[in-house]
């Protein structure tokens, strides 16, 4: 047996006990797949981050859900980060983490916000009858007709791919009321992690957009604030004719429908190559900070806390 130390952080939040808690383990060097996909289900957060070294980069993080390892995670990205700022472990300054979708850049700046540069974006428009969708999301078809001729459907990834589905109201919004099973085998048909719905209907006079995602098909039936998500949306939204002039920040207000309320700033760019970037950005707060025993390699996959 050996012990590890694991946190729980709030991503996207200054404030414990909102955002998106996920789980961290700053020194993951040495575990196994196995060993790891059993601290994520034992710790129990949407997902978990896996810190070890890297070759290419200046550290390495893999992700895993309580059931499956996934490619990225923008929340917990921020988290693990976040949790290492305030271990003093890295400084105010520019890095790279090495993921299953290529190595990264990340900016910690003074304030101790979080920026993750995401993957170059990829946009298809796709047709879905709204019917269908409506009565997937357990909604009027009217909500989502009335956006529909202006902004059509479309999966969008910048690491993490999803269904974007554009809503008129945070009234409609708030009433889905999900067909997990049919969710996910719309994830299945198009290749997503998930749908993520949004309106420009807001809390806050300085949100941009309010959205939720639902993501069952990875073991996650709503996640309360969603980094990749916001940043494909953030890519989407800048392709379509959404805004007269494109803002240079967007801030996306998520999770109030389940009590764990952030907010995710998003920029979309041109970089030195000339080519589109989207920035994530947000804070982190550590809520739990421990010690887990892993069992041995050879021993059951049962977590002792």
């Amino acid at each position: 047996m050996n012990t590890r130390r694991a946190c729980l952080v709030d991503a996207f939040t200054d404030e414990p006990l909102s955002g998106n808690a996920a789980g961290v383990v700053p020194d993951a060097r040495g575990l196994t797949d196995a060993q790891m996909q059993a601290i994520a289900r034992e710790l129990g957060a949407s997902e978990t981050a896996f810190v070890a070294d890297s070759a290419d980069a200046d550290r390495q993080i893999r992700f895993f859900t309580p059931t499956q390892e996934i490619d990225l995670c923008g929340h917990a990205t921020i988290g693990a980060h976040g949790l290492l700022a305030a271990d003093g472990t890295v400084e105010p300054g520019s890095y790279t983490v090495e993921t299953n979708v290529g190595t990264l850049d990340i900016r910690l700046t003074d304030d101790r916000t979080v920026w993750m540069t995401q993957s170059r974006p990829e946009l298809t428009e796709v047709d879905i009858e709204y019917d269908r969708l409506a009565a997937a999301l357990g909604i009027d078809p009217a909500t989502l007709i009335d956006v529909g001729a202006d902004l059509p459907v479309a999966r969008a990834t910048t690491g993490l791919p999803f269904l974007i589905i554009p809503i008129n109201f945070l009234s409609a919004l708030g009433q889905i009321s999900p067909d997990f099973a049919a969710i996910e085998t719309l994830s299945a048909e198009h290749d997503v992690a998930g749908v993520y719905v949004f309106t420009f209907d807001t809390l806050s006079g300085d949100s941009s957009v309010h959205g939720r995602m639902f993501a069952p098909a990875a073991g996650v039936d709503e996640d309360p604030v969603t980094g990749t998500a916001s940043g494909a949306c953030g890519a989407y939204l800048e392709s379509t004719e959404a805004f007269d002039s494109f803002p240079d920040e967007l801030v996306f207000e998520q999770g109030h429908f389940v009590d764990r309320g952030g907010l995710v700033r998003v920029r979309v760019d041109i970089d030195e190559r000339g080519r589109k970037r989207v920035r994530v950005g947000g804070e982190a707060v550590t809520t739990l900070d421990g010690m887990l025993t892993v069992p041995d390699r050879e021993d059951d996959e049962i977590l002792e806390v």
